[in-house]
């Protein structure tokens, strides 16, 4: 006797989410907490921390390293294999299109929240490699137009994260955890005092003195050029809009 292929529905849908085949990793995951009885070694995961894992394969992850390249998943097994092509394997101790829980440490589980991918155009992607250049360390001593080049790179990050919450409906975002110089109000932004940096962001630079001389290039235009904000009841639009502006006096 045949069944009809409606019975057997439900347990291929169950089937292939065990399995790992569904498409419930494909999203943007931001890490909130972690738990479990192993020592904390978490110190480089912030709320801004993430991991993007693309339905053509593709991943990026920013841990306190900014990292892309290619994942794959095998039953519990979360395999990441980097730009200089190394693999790093995490357990998944849970996935729904919700939360994902990955052993960080020994015993210590990292627990991250499910976020909507953003454009299919990797170029509108604000976690794409191309509007994340200015997360790589610089290896040499830059010049001015390249300074300009990885702060025009930072403002299209932030236009393009303000963008993907819009376009979302993403209710909140941080902004105080990504390394930046810029400090984001909720109604406008300022330069952070040179002081005040956020170590990650100096690291960014190839020494102290481009990271003095990135500061004075925002202080300059905040001084010297005008910035008209957008007359708009939604913040992320008016964020947009001056990022946008922002991009514009940063070009090399």
């Amino acid at each position: 006797m045949k069944i009809p292929f409606y019975r057997w529905l439900p347990l291929i849908l169950l089937l292939d989410l065990l399995s790992g085949c569904g498409n419930s990793l494909n999203h943007c995951w931001f890490y909130s907490y972690a738990s479990g009885s192993g020592t904390d070694t978490t110190a480089g995961l912030t709320p801004a921390s993430f991991i993007e894992l693309r339905p053509d394969g593709s991943y990026t992850l920013d841990f306190g390293k900014y990292e892309y390249g290619a994942w794959t998943r095998k039953a519990d097994r979360l395999y990441l294999t980097d730009q200089q092509h190394k693999t790093y394997v995490y357990t998944m101790n849970m996935a729904t299109p919700k939360e994902m829980q990955l052993t960080v440490a020994k015993d210590r589980i990292g627990h991250f929240e499910g976020r909507p991918l953003p454009s299919d155009k990797l170029a509108e992607d604000p976690f794409a490699a191309e509007n994340n250049r200015w997360r790589i360390p610089a290896t040499h001593k830059e010049s001015d137009a390249e300074i300009k080049q990885r702060l025009y790179n930072h403002c299209r990050f932030w236009e393009f994260y303000f963008a993907w919450a819009l376009n979302k409906k993403i209710d909140y975002l941080d902004v105080r955890s990504t390394p930046t110089a810029i400090k984001i109000y909720g109604n406008g932004f300022g330069l952070k005092p040179f002081a005040e940096l956020p170590a990650r962001w100096r690291s960014l630079f190839f020494d102290e003195a481009d990271c003095r001389k990135a500061n004075e290039m925002i202080q300059d235009i905040f001084r010297n050029k005008t910035i008209a904000w957008p007359n708009t009841d939604s913040k992320y639009k008016m964020f947009i809009g001056a990022f946008q502006q922002l991009e514009q006096y940063c070009k090399p």
